[in-house]
């Protein structure tokens, strides 16, 4: 008679157990909160983000989060701070391409905004904190100073260019707000607009007349090349055209009167 085991892993869990999740349990690790996270807010938005639905996503309950993440805004701040870090490794800075370099990864950050639901929204009013951040400075140091930027203006500079790119990409994720009420498109809009600002006498509104095709330009490429190149040139009147290592890390003071 053959012997029959007696271990428990020789019989299949019941189908009902089997089935109950089709995938075991994540770990429960900072980095399985914030990748749970980041799943749920790719399929509902920021506003659907809560500590329950990703406690939902792992498979376990709210308060077992508590002890990897402090709260929700701790939550975002990973993600941010994981958004940073994804978009891949810099370019080495090449000074001499300063203006080029600097744009190019304006335009870069905008792409990537733009693959990942809400993180336009979730960068204003927050600063990655980490690892990224260091990083993201030094290049921008390493790209800026040696072109003859003071050091005080590459470090405002870094803060306005995350400023101006998540604003930009924020906006292009918003629905188009209207003031002609519903079934009237964007393009409709323009029109009606256009229409107007040309009804306007000309010896009162000359030059708003005039603009009326570039006020209404919707090429939103071209007005974020545009955006860029005004924060490229403000840049570039700081220069001194030599390196500046020893420059202070902060604007110079003017003279008390």
């Amino acid at each position: 008679m053959t012997r029959r085991s007696r271990n428990i892993d020789s019989a299949p869990e019941p189908p009902w157990r089997a089935t109950e999740r089709g995938e075991p349990r994540i770990p429960l690790t900072r980095d399985a909160v914030v990748e749970a996270a980041v799943r749920v807010l790719e399929r509902g938005g920021v506003d659907a983000l809560s500590m329950r639905r990703v406690a939902e996503e792992i498979g376990t309950g709210a308060a077992s989060l508590y002890g990897h993440i402090r709260d929700k805004e701790e939550l975002l701040q990973l993600i941010l701070e994981r958004f940073t870090l994804g978009m891949g490794e810099l370019p080495e800075p090449d000074p001499a391409q300063w203006e080029d370099q600097l744009k190019e990864f304006g335009r870069r950050v905008r792409g990537q905004m733009h693959e990942h639901r809400d993180m336009a929204r979730i960068s204003l009013g927050r600063v990655p904190s980490g690892q990224a951040i260091a990083v993201g400075t030094e290049w921008l140091f390493e790209l800026l100073v040696p072109a003859g930027i003071p050091i005080w203006v590459a470090a405002y500079a870094g803060d306005l260019l995350a400023l101006y790119v998540g604003a930009f990409a924020y906006e292009e994720s918003l629905a188009p707000s209207l003031p002609f009420g519903e079934g009237v498109s964007p393009e409709q809009a323009a029109e009606m607009m256009k229409e107007y600002f040309r009804s306007l006498p000309q010896d009162r509104f000359p030059y708003l007349r005039g603009a009326v095709d570039e006020i209404f330009d919707t090429d939103r490429d071209k007005r974020f090349e545009f955006g860029l190149d005004v924060l490229v040139r403000g840049l570039a009147s700081f220069a001194s055209g030599r390196p500046a290592p020893d420059e202070g890390a902060v604007p110079p003071k003017e003279d008390d009167e």
